[in-house]
């Protein structure tokens, strides 16, 4: 998607990938080596002016290795940070935003202790890997501390408050080499065991103080790291009754383009994926706003009826060229609305 966005713009791309499978190959020439291998490195180097990432576990090292050489957008700096819950958090909080209680897990006596500083019901997770609810289990009771232990004590782990949100809300901004900073509407976000299902877009009702709450969080992130490209900010919006009114913690980051922006392919005036293109070109940045009123919704593990999605008058469809699997994402459907909401 990142290079079906960049074509029209007249950009080449080169891919790099582990996989013989890779989708992106029939869009331009494909280097297959492991991500660590300094020779295919240096190819991938000495062919392009420019490089991103669309995901967040390629080896931080390799990125280093390879923006020594040539312009790595966005910087390996918070790709590292994002790899790693704990350093995630410790990022996050000192960037001033706020954050679930949290606290490291590497035995199964810091786990009690974890549990004990955050509460309970309390989420532990791994520290890396984790995604789609992988590598997690929520804690309601301390009887089942020793059974999580033995789910997942094989990894560094990291306990956090389970927060009592209001709804779960992410916010995508896109920063330019220049520095220059635009953000997408607010999107609300439903998940089901673990993997986002839908994304509605603007999130209905969001107050204006909690828009702009959430647009200085994803700025103050890019700002801090000098970040070029697309970055993702998951955010629980909660009431707190010490305090009025409706809150922002974040939960995670994504240093790339995200699932949550996936509807911006049809219901945005620039995509997230040409935006991010155009910062790592060092092109000048398009209108994140949106056309109309739109929600998401995930195909995940089955095929759709393709005719029945295409014959509604409003309707996407996005397929991946993946092969099913339970819990996969194949593709996505956006269905879009006439107007958008009254703000």
């Amino acid at each position: 998607m990142l290079a079906l966005a960049g074509l029209p713009l007249g950009l080449e791309f080169v891919f790099f990938t582990d996989r013989d499978d890779d989708c992106g190959s029939a869009l331009g020439d494909t280097i297959i080596a492991p991500y660590t291998d300094e020779p295919a490195l240096l190819d991938v180097a000495s062919r392009c002016d420019a490089i991103t990432f669309e995901f967040e576990n390629v080896p931080a090292g390799s990125v280093r290795f390879l923006a020594e050489r040539v312009p790595v957008r966005p910087g390996p700096s918070l790709l590292e940070v994002a790899q790693d819950r704990i350093d995630e958090k410790r990022m996050l909080v000192d960037a001033g935003v706020a954050t679930p209680a949290f606290a490291a897990v590497d035995s199964i006596e810091s786990l009690h202790a974890a549990v004990d500083k955050v509460g309970l019901p309390a989420v532990i997770k791994t520290r890396r890997f984790g995604y789609d609810g992988k590598g997690q289990r929520v804690l309601r009771s301390a009887d089942e501390i020793d059974s999580a232990w033995e789910e997942l004590g094989s990894y560094p782990l990291i306990a956090e408050a389970l927060v009592p949100f209001v709804r779960e809300l992410s916010v995508i901004a896109v920063r330019s080499a220049a520095g220059e900073t635009r953000v997408y509407p607010l999107a609300e976000n439903h998940h089901s065991g673990g993997i986002l299902r839908t994304s509605i877009v603007p999130a209905p009702n969001l107050d204006a103080e909690v828009r702009a709450e959430a647009h200085a969080i994803a700025e103050r992130i890019m700002e801090r790291h000098d970040y070029v490209g697309v970055l993702t900010v998951e955010l629980f919006e909660f009431v707190d009754d010490r305090a009025a009114g409706p809150r922002l913690m974040a939960n995670e980051i994504a240093p790339r383009v995200h699932n949550s922006g996936h509807w911006s392919l049809d219901g945005a005036v620039t995509s997230q994926f040409e935006n991010h293109v155009r910062a790592v070109a060092g092109l000048p940045l398009g209108d994140c706003s949106a056309r109309c009123a739109c929600v998401m919704e995930n195909v995940i593990g089955e095929p759709p009826d393709v005719r029945a999605v295409l014959a509604e008058p409003n309707a996407k469809l996005h397929m991946y060229g993946k092969s099913p699997r339970e819990g996969r994402k194949l593709g996505h459907i956006t269905r879009l609305g006439l107007e958008l909401p009254a703000p």
